[in-house]
């Protein structure tokens, strides 16, 4: 065996470094950074913006591409990258999901009629091949794969704004206070928990050991998927929004409360940095060769280069 002080583990950030702005034009409700082209989606209403690297370290450089949507209406409250970064889906105020392929070109590829008018959120299996849309009420299991439906799942009609997956198990949550999760093959609730307050986010950490849920209040609840394990970070905060996102590297996490941005230490949960931004942060993003942080909001991304 290796000696423990002779494995490399990758560290947290010490600080970030606001490096540019892009602007959207339009509020920004979703965005993702590619690790592998460093290449930003900004996501709204009647379009979404494609942003190449050198964007990210100016303040008034155009897109590389504007993708418009046939419906200028349609407006996009979600987006998840695929794990090869070549593809994502979309969802939002429209008739469809959307899959794009990004490369070499962005273009789509495929549209997914969903059952929904309104899809809150998604999530993607680690292999690409299930994709959960969340709608009021009820849940859909897309075969990506093969782009048919597998299954529409009930759900607590207040309690299906967010999603995630892990393993073999999906987690939902919203309104009502309560957190569920379920069986992906049975599609049998197993656990619930009441939190409380309103979730208004779920992700997980890169083992899947852990799904971190973001309340109304500012509060984290930290679970374990497996073991009965709760833990609870506490801030008395009556917020708009609260997105949390982990790092791939599974060393940090960032979680944004309306205007503060901050970038926490895991498992510790010690605070690395802290950012105030002048307006409400929508949606948040770090990419996947831990070099970069984006945050959406009123009219424009901020891009930060994370410093070690």
């Amino acid at each position: 065996p290796i000696p423990d002080d002779v494995v490399v583990r990758p560290r947290a950030p010490r600080k970030s470094w606001k490096a540019g702005t892009l602007h959207h034009g339009k509020r920004v409700y979703a965005i993702a950074i590619s690790g592998s082209t460093h290449h930003v989606y900004t996501c709204g209403s009647g379009y979404i913006r494609v942003w190449d690297e050198k964007a990210l370290f100016a303040s008034d450089e155009p897109p590389q591409v504007q993708m418009d949507f046939q419906d200028h209406q349609d407006c996009v409250l979600t987006c998840k990258l695929l794990p090869d970064e070549q593809s994502m889906i979309t969802g939002g105020v429209a008739q469809t999901l959307t899959l794009w392929d990004l490369a070499p070109t962005p273009r789509v590829r495929a549209q997914l009629e969903s059952t929904g008018l309104m899809c809150h959120s998604l999530a993607v299996s680690s292999d690409a091949h299930i994709c959960l849309a969340c709608f009021r009420g009820f849940v859909e299991v897309w075969d990506l794969q093969n782009q048919v439906l597998i299954r529409r799942q009930e759900l607590p009609k207040f309690g299906s704004r967010c999603i995630d997956i892990a393993g073999n198990k999906f987690w939902t949550g919203g309104e009502d206070t309560n957190l569920y999760s379920w069986d992906l093959r049975s599609y049998k609730r197993i656990q619930h928990h009441h939190l409380d307050y309103e979730i208004l986010s779920i992700t997980h950490d890169p083992s899947e050991e852990w799904m971190l849920v973001g309340l109304r209040t500012g509060e984290m609840v930290i679970l374990h998927t497996h073991r009965d394990e709760k833990f609870k970070a506490v801030l008395q905060r009556y917020l708009h929004y609260h997105n949390i996102k982990f790092a791939a590297s599974g060393t940090f996490f960032v979680t944004t409360m309306d205007e503060t941005l901050r970038c926490l230490e895991a498992p510790s949960l010690r605070r690395l940095f802290q950012v105030e931004e002048p307006l409400e942060i929508v949606c948040c993003d770090v990419s996947s060769d831990n070099q970069y942080l984006v945050t959406g909001s009123k009219k424009s991304a901020t891009v930060y280069h994370l410093l070690y």
